[in-house]
């Protein structure tokens, strides 16, 4: 079975939410880039994992399209699962990238809409 890892926040004023998700859940938000800002919610090691079973943490991010809140599921085999998400229907949005250090992430839509992440841990 594969958990979900990751989720990710649209914002359209990234700053205003920013603020808002720091005051109110006192979570932590380090920029990445221009349009994305990584979100720490839980206690984690040194390569931003959550210690405590069942935490994840997220991002804010500036969407390209309109959006939805999204969730991201980690699976061991990133390419192999593209496939599986295909022949099933869904339509790959992004191609996979690597984020340095830690991973590869692709994102999909599935047959109703949803648009899904896939993080494979490097």
């Amino acid at each position: 079975m594969n958990s979900v890892v990751h989720f990710e926040l649209p914002v359209s004023n990234m700053s205003r939410a920013r603020e808002f998700y720091s005051r109110v859940f006192g979570w932590q938000l380090n920029k990445f880039d221009d349009r994305n800002t990584m979100v720490t919610t839980s206690q984690t090691d040194a390569r931003g994992i959550p210690q405590k079973p069942g935490a994840i943490n997220g991002s804010l991010y500036l969407p390209q399209r309109p959006s939805t809140p999204s969730v991201v599921v980690d699976v061991p085999d990133l390419r192999a699962h593209i496939a599986k998400v295909i022949e099933n229907g869904g339509k790959l949005v992004d191609e996979p990238k690597t984020i340095p250090g830690l991973g590869m992430y692709a994102r999909f839509e599935d047959p109703e809409g949803n648009l899904v992440g896939l993080w494979q841990i490097l």
